[in-house]
């Protein structure tokens, strides 16, 4: 097996960055990325820690995060596992990555800063869903943002309709619990229950 070793064979083996690569970086976010970030529904958080590297989704009707100016966004927490690994990760390295996501649009959007977490109960109000404030918000300071192309998700065809049998073709949340957990976690059951309890603890 070959591997490179140095960035100069990287470069060597993509070739030059082209100029709208280049010019479509921005420090803060302009009018047109902030429209565009005022559409999406969903992320993927990326954080860095001591126990290594997370990256996790986030999810609301959109807007998904509030933009408060253009150096600064904010992402309410929800309830979740209580794992918290980004938030613990956060407290340590204060770094992080979003990756936005619009339904229907195979462009996606990056916004790379650093974050801390507020819990100030006035701010927290006023993301409440269904008389429901989230734990924290993630307040990101905006470093750099930029449009990534839609190839990848033209290759995935991730838009395109779901195949009708698409479930039956992974392992589900209970069947993966029950592998891990030796029989311990009864996975017809967990699968069983599991949509009346998401419903209950959406928000």
């Amino acid at each position: 097996m070959t591997y490179l070793t140095q960035t100069s064979e990287l470069a060597a083996l993509f070739g030059p960055v082209g100029e709208a690569s280049l010019i479509k970086e921005s420090p803060r976010l302009t009018d047109a990325y902030r429209r565009w970030i005022e559409q999406s529904p969903f992320a993927v958080l990326a954080t860095s820690g001591p126990g290594g590297l997370d990256a996790s989704p986030r999810g609301d009707p959109a807007p998904l995060v509030r933009v408060r100016d253009a150096q600064t966004l904010l992402l309410p927490e929800r309830r979740g596992n209580n794992r918290i690994d980004s938030l613990r990760n956060l407290m340590h390295d204060p770094r992080v990555a979003l990756i936005f996501f619009v339904p229907g649009v195979k462009e996606t959007l990056r916004v790379n800063g650093r974050a801390r977490i507020a819990v100030e109960p006035g701010l927290l109000e006023s993301f409440a869903v269904e008389g429901k404030a989230p734990v924290c918000v993630i307040e990101v300071a905006v470093e750099a943002v930029y449009f990534q192309c839609a190839r990848a998700l033209q290759r995935a065809r991730l838009w395109e309709a779901a195949p009708e049998n698409a479930k039956d073709r992974v392992p589900s949340p209970g069947q993966m619990l029950e592998e891990l957990s030796r029989g311990g976690i009864d996975g017809q059951w967990y699968d069983l229950e599991l949509p009346g309890r998401q419903a209950k603890t959406l928000y």
